[in-house]
């Protein structure tokens, strides 16, 4: 008997694929948000939200599901848990992210409509006390596209929650942002490094109406440097070089 020591390519079929948006609500994008008020913006964000939005547009137009996860709480917070409530006390203070209220909608860029799939959710995991494994069986998705905030939180945990109930995940990364560029290309990085991911980027030519075509695949492993805007980038590209400049 012979043991495969990689498994084979993924086939990604647009039939048994879905497209996940994490969280992408008012609250954490908008700049009127909760979040933002509180001085806890998403560097990125803009960008991100743009670019889910033709992602989103993509995977309708080709008939594929789109899910939006909504974090949200009931009035007072109850059902927040003490570790997430010391994590972040202003927002109880403030009672952002209420279900019901206007912070905890999906932003509309997006175009979230009243008939759209939305899975409710108070847990950075996506599938913890939530519906999304069943509805995900029950549409016969076997594939995960996902995106959405807070890159190193709510997408990363649901990412390797997914990849632990077996889905193979594209993660279209410049559809993601955290507070800042840095833990978003760190946590890109680790999901790349273990091929817990692929990681995929509508500005490179990703298209999520078809996740089997060739563009905007990013070879593995995508470091967090590969990332890196140019602008961020330092003005010498190596350590050779800054030996060279100052010796």
């Amino acid at each position: 008997m012979q043991i495969k020591a990689r498994p084979e390519a993924v086939d990604w079929s647009p039939a048994e694929t879905a497209l996940i948006t994490v969280d992408m609500q008012n609250g954490f994008c908008h700049p009127d948000g909760s979040h933002a008020r509180l001085g806890f913006g998403l560097e990125g964000c803009e960008r991100a939200v743009r670019n889910t939005s033709i992602a989103v547009g993509q995977a309708r137009d080709a008939g594929i599901p789109v899910i939006f996860t909504r974090h949200l709480y009931r009035l007072g917070h109850a059902d927040e848990g003490p570790a997430l409530i010391r994590d972040s006390p202003a927002i109880v203070r403030q009672n952002g992210l209420a279900a019901g209220s206007w912070d905890a909608e999906v932003i509309d860029d997006l175009a979230c409509r009243g008939d759209d799939l939305k899975v409710d959710k108070v847990r950075f995991d996506a599938f913890q006390w939530t519906s999304l494994e069943p509805l995900l069986r029950g549409l016969g998705v076997s594939r995960l596209m996902i995106c959405g905030v807070v890159t190193n939180l709510c997408v990363e945990t649901t990412v390797r929650s997914a990849f632990m109930r077996d889905f193979p995940v594209m993660l279209i990364e410049d559809c993601c942002a955290a507070m800042t560029g840095r833990l978003h290309e760190l946590s890109v990085e680790v999901l790349s490094s273990y091929e817990i991911a692929e990681i995929v980027s509508i500005g490179r030519g990703f298209d999520a109406g078809n996740p089997r075509a060739a563009g905007g695949r990013l070879p593995p492993p995508v470091l967090a440097s590969d990332l890196v805007p140019a602008v961020r980038r330092p003005l010498l590209a190596s350590a050779d070089d800054y030996i060279s400049a100052v010796g």
